[in-house]
């Protein structure tokens, strides 16, 4: 006994080997650092990782499917994407997602005084404590009908639900939210908003006579402008923004660059100069009224050197003022006994409608009036003098009178034939009676 505890205590120490048992302990690998972890606990398998210096998790079923997941969110960490989405809740509301917009907006959008109206005036008050993903059709839908309830009109609401729409482009551009709610408004919400206005049934003067009556009731040079608009199809602060060297009335040219707002000069609409033709009714006027006025300089300035701009914005005198020519052309319209015309309508309309009237081309008008969209210059087809006419239409022959009717028999064919007898009988015996 002594000796086999002798052999026994002299044993050699185990080998390592023997560390691999079960219920030993092993050695801990040492991980990479951003490659997250998976564990085991109550039945499910553990992934955690870190993301913009937050730590994450997530539980799946199998072990094989959560090593999967772990791979694809640490690879799109790597690339620079989201392993998962931010969670709404804990995003910006509209107020504070809407204040750097507008202020990229500013430089890039000459309306951007508009639509900051807009904003503060009837998007805020309702979208501005809102997130992003609180934003859906039924909250669209909401703001329509209390807006329409307050008394606004179908148009202004449009133009609110557009600049809604522009916004939520810049959220989807920026990761705030993923799909535009008002690009896919149902229709049934859309009708809410739709314009009321027809252009079909926009006025403008429709006798060339009429335009002529209106220039000669004008005082100078509000009849010049008015000539200029109506005959050259110009907007009213392109006209207001003509300088002397933009004409070239040897050549029948007229440049068209810039143009007056609120009483300063700022590029054009759509920023794409445009050359049009001078035409002969308005060349001989133009060539008078530089002889008249030196030809040097703006065409149009106020009377009064002190008065024009927009004092009310802080621009100073300059330029004549819009409601300046609207004010006078409303005086020659009572004169020459025409209807009521805002000045858009008496020359910039005008101009187009006679043109299409007279046979030009749509494609043509487009170019001599600085639409943008071909869609804008389609809203004078319906002028156009051959729509109707009968070799544009194919006739369909189809006879539509109706049949000739047939004597149908009330009473069976035999019924008939005794009846028929029996009436021949009775009249042969009143004739017999009568002889």
């Amino acid at each position: 006994m002594e000796t086999n505890t002798q052999l026994l205590t002299e044993a050699p120490p185990a080998p390592t080997v023997a560390k691999t048992v079960k219920g030993a302990k092993r050695k801990r690998r040492r991980r990479v650092w951003g490659s997250g972890s998976v564990w085991q606990r109550d039945g499910r398998w553990w992934i955690t990782w870190r993301e913009r210096g937050r730590r994450r998790s997530k539980s799946f079923l199998t072990e094989d499917l959560a090593r999967r997941v772990l791979a694809k969110i640490t690879v799109d960490i790597a690339a620079g994407k989201c392993g998962l989405p931010n969670d709404p809740r804990n995003a910006p509301t509209l107020e504070e997602l809407a204040r750097p917009w507008f202020e990229a907006r500013k430089r890039t959008h000459r309306a951007c005084g508009d639509d900051l109206s807009r904003w503060r005036t009837n998007l805020s008050p309702y979208f501005g404590k809102m997130r992003p993903g609180e934003v859906d059709g039924a909250a669209i839908r909401g703001f329509v009908e209390k807006t329409l309830g307050k008394g606004l009109a179908a148009n202004t609401v449009g133009n609110c639900v557009r600049l809604l729409s522009a916004l939520f482009t810049y959220l989807v551009e920026t990761k705030h939210v993923a799909v535009n709610p008002v690009s896919v408004l149902p229709r049934s919400t859309r009708r809410l908003f739709r314009s009321t206005h027809d252009p079909k049934a926009t006025p403008f003067l429709e006798r060339p006579d009429d335009v002529r009556r209106v220039f000669l009731a004008l005082p100078e040079p509000i009849n010049i402008a008015f000539a200029v608009g109506a005959l050259a199809g110009l907007r009213t602060g392109e006209v207001l923004a003509l300088a002397w060297p933009d004409i070239d009335l040897a050549g029948r040219r007229i440049r068209i660059w810039r143009q007056v707002q609120d009483g300063q000069l700022t590029p054009l609409k759509d920023e794409e100069p445009r050359v049009i033709l001078l035409q002969n009714a308005l060349a001989p006027i133009l060539a008078e009224y530089k002889l008249a006025t030196g030809g040097e300089g703006y065409l149009f300035t106020p009377t009064f050197p002190t008065r024009g701009g927009r004092p009310d914005l802080g621009t100073p005198p300059g330029f004549i003022r819009p409601h300046t020519l609207l004010r006078h052309l409303r005086i020659a319209l009572k004169k020459c006994g025409l209807p009521c015309m805002t000045w858009y309508e008496c020359t910039r309309h005008t101009f187009a409608s006679l043109f299409v009237l007279g046979g030009g081309s749509l494609e043509v008008l487009r170019d001599l009036m600085g639409h943008s969209s071909v869609t804008t210059t389609e809203r004078y087809s319906h002028l156009k003098p051959d729509l109707f006419a009968e070799k544009n239409y194919t006739a369909i022959e189809v006879d539509l009178s109706k049949p000739a009717g047939d004597v149908v028999a009330l009473r069976p064919a035999e019924n008939s034939c005794k009846m028929t007898t029996m009436q021949q009988d009775s009249t042969q015996q009143q004739l017999a009676k009568v002889s």
